[in-house]
């Protein structure tokens, strides 16, 4: 089994480097691909020393911004492993959690796992808004589509390649989850969720999503259930 880690980056020269240190520490066969999302900072720089240092990383780059959601989808095109998951660039997510995202996947008890913040009551969040929006998305994802998820805007999406590259992502930015979560449910697909660690970061120190995302999410979500 091959996991295909997917890195969107922009504007995170300050974490970058430390992340993908992480990310190769894990013990198991991986690929690693970093998609530079029109960064202007000194992100491109820092992706090619990476480069140096790890040989088997793939970059990629977008010439100019298009959005967390494009960068992924150019991710998932070049993905070549078994199974696939997001990883942010900042340091929020353990990249050691990634055994017990991919295990039910490689078990054969489902195709998709959402790690959960929520499930590991240890977890902090950097200010009640974001831990609020996370839940009222959730709630609305509950409601529209008949799931029981904790934790629907998470990171840590994990997915059967083959299913994640058989759909037609169109969000360019962090639409793109909601969208996801509301085709594989339409599917009929179980999505199952495990609990994982999260470090909050606040805006202050780089964290990009705001209010208007959450809203952003809520249209999302009741456009894909009655409208497309």
């Amino acid at each position: 089994m091959k996991l295909s880690v997917v890195i969107p980056v922009y504007n995170e020269a300050r974490t970058l480097a430390e992340i993908v240190r992480r990310v190769a520490a894990v013990r198991m066969e991986k690929e690693i691909i970093i998609v530079n999302d029109g960064s202007r900072d000194e992100t491109p720089r820092i992706m090619e020393g990476l480069g140096r240092t790890y040989p088997g990383v793939l970059l990629l780059h977008h010439e100019k911004n298009a959005g967390k959601g494009a960068a992924v989808r150019t991710g998932i095109s070049a993905a070549t492993g078994d199974v696939l998951i997001v990883q942010d660039a900042d340091l929020e997510y353990d990249p050691e959690d990634y055994h017990a995202c991919v295990r039910p996947i490689v078990e054969g008890r489902c195709r998709v796992v959402y790690g959960s913040r929520v499930l590991n009551r240890n977890n902090a969040y950097s200010h009640l808004s974001f831990y609020f929006g996370g839940r009222l998305v959730t709630l609305c994802t509950n409601l529209l589509f008949g799931s029981r998820l904790t934790d629907a805007p998470t990171c840590y999406k994990t997915f059967d390649t083959a299913l994640i590259k058989s759909l037609t992502i169109q969000g360019n930015h962090f639409d793109w989850e909601p969208e996801v979560t509301a085709k594989v449910l339409r599917m009929g697909e179980r999505i199952l969720e495990v609990p994982i660690r999260y470090y909050p970061r606040s805006i202050r120190e780089g964290k990009h999503i705001r209010w208007r995302d959450g809203l952003e999410a809520l249209w999302t979500l009741l456009q894909y259930r009655f409208s497309r």
